[in-house]
C-alpha cells in the first residue's frame, strides 16, 4: 500500500464512491491537495476521496491523520484521472483528491451508503 492509504478500498466500494461522486453534480466540492487539506483543517469537509495512484504518496500523507481527528470519513480510489472525469474536469485532467462540502439530495443516498462502508473498513 502506497503511504497515504491507511486501507485496502475494495473495487465495488471504489465504485459506489465514484457514483456518489458523479451524482453530486450540484453540490460544492473542492478539487487537489491544497483545496482538500484546507477544507480538512476547517472541519467543513463532509466526505474525503484520495485518489491511490499519487506520486509522490507522500503528498496526501497528512490528510488521512486531519480527517481521523476531525471526524471527517474517506475513501480511496484507484485513479486520479477517473476521479477527475467524475467531478466533471475535462478530460485529461487529474486530480489527487476531493472534498465534498456539500452533499446534493441527489447524492444523499449514495453518500449514506458510502459513509457506512468506509466506517467498516477503516476500524
Amino acid at each position: 500500500m502506497s503511504a497515504h492509504v491507511s486501507y485496502e478500498t475494495p473495487n465495488d466500494v471504489a465504485d459506489k464512491i465514484y457514483e456518489m461522486v458523479s451524482a453530486n453534480k450540484n453540490g460544492k466540492m473542492k478539487k487537489g491537495s491544497n483545496e482538500v487539506t484546507k477544507t480538512a483543517e476547517r472541519g467543513t469537509a463532509q466526505f474525503i476521496i484520495m485518489a491511490e495512484d499519487v506520486n509522490p504518496p507522500e503528498l496526501l500523507a497528512h490528510i488521512p491523520l486531519i480527517c481521523a481527528e476531525k471526524g471527517i470519513p474517506f475513501g480511496y480510489v484507484p485513479s486520479q484521472e477517473f476521479l477527475a472525469k467524475e467531478a466533471g474536469m475535462p478530460n485529461g485532467v487529474k486530480t489527487a483528491s476531493l472534498a465534498l462540502l456539500e452533499v446534493s439530495k441527489g447524492a444523499q443516498e449514495k453518500f449514506n451508503e458510502v459513509v457506512e462502508l468506509v466506517k467498516g473498513l477503516s476500524n
